[in-house]
């Protein structure tokens, strides 16, 4: 890692340093930020890592999250924030987690984590989810987001024209948003761990449909199916439903050799016009 690279690398800014009895401190980075908030799939990065210290400290040999649920309570300040994790069982094939996050007397979230263990070299024996129709990647649209997205500057996002008409203010009847994904943190591609950061990192795919930015998660699911072998994610993200001013979102992302490798889902509050 270069010295322009210093503190971009999503491993170090979502570190976890153990305090003893269960408990963990993290530094959360203005970096990995949306809109002067830490990023959620950040968040659960940083969740993931002390689920898998305290897990490996009691004698659990399994190093992947495969599936992690996070609700939301408050949203968290940058800098200081303590983890609290609670093992509840490691078994041979998987064990369960609890890990709540707190900055002072306040629980900015808690999140429910399984662990497993991936293998390198593991073949999908089914998979139902067709792999997502996607402009080739030299015809996609880079996005930059705005200033106020700092996560654009640790990772390339190109999107599916197809889905970019909200750019220029042209709303759509289809509330999608297509593209490819590759980490540009200065130290390392996409890893099992790592995908909990992708599967929340498209834009809201409340957009096309006329929403503002504020769509604030309220709970995420994120599921890692398998190893990633690309350096290049395809990822697609829809709106499932829209009432009373919630919205249910899915993700899915896929690797180079077809495979989906995870996917996401969320409940999340919108505003569009006209109201809800």
């Amino acid at each position: 890692m270069t010295s322009a690279d210093e503190g971009r690398a999503l491993r170090g800014a979502a570190s976890v340093e153990p305090l003893g009895d269960g408990r963990y401190i993290a530094t959360l980075s203005t970096l990995y930020s949306v809109m002067g908030h830490p990023h959620g799939g950040y968040l659960q990065c940083v969740v993931a890592s002390a689920a898998l210290a305290e897990a490996s400290a009691h004698g659990s040999t399994h190093i992947h999250v495969t599936a992690l649920t996070t609700n939301f309570v408050n949203a968290p300040a940058f800098g200081a924030a303590e983890l609290r994790v609670e093992l509840r069982k490691v078994g041979r094939n998987v064990s369960f987690v609890y890990v709540a996050m707190t900055q002072g007397d306040e629980l900015t979230l808690e999140s429910l984590v399984t662990l497993g263990t991936l293998r390198d070299e593991s073949s999908v024996r089914y998979q139902s989810a067709p792999v997502v129709d996607l402009a080739p990647l030299e015809v996609s649209r880079q996005s930059t987001g705005s200033d106020d997205i700092n996560i654009m500057r640790v990772l390339e996002m190109r999107l599916d024209p197809a889905t970019t008409g909200w750019w220029e203010g042209q709303l759509s009847s289809l509330g999608e948003v297509r593209g490819w994904l590759r980490l540009d943190d200065g130290e390392a591609s996409w890893d099992p761990w790592s995908l909990l950061f992708a599967a929340d990192a498209l834009p809201p795919a409340t957009m096309p449909l006329g929403s503002s930015g504020w769509v604030p998660t309220l709970q995420l699911t994120s599921y890692v199916h398998r190893v990633p072998r690309s350096e290049w994610l395809r990822a697609r993200q829809w709106v499932v439903a829209i009432a009373d001013g919630f919205v249910d979102e899915r993700c899915e992302l896929f690797d180079a050799e077809d495979q989906l490798v995870a996917s996401s889902s969320q409940i999340a509050m919108v505003r569009l016009p006209g109201g809800n």
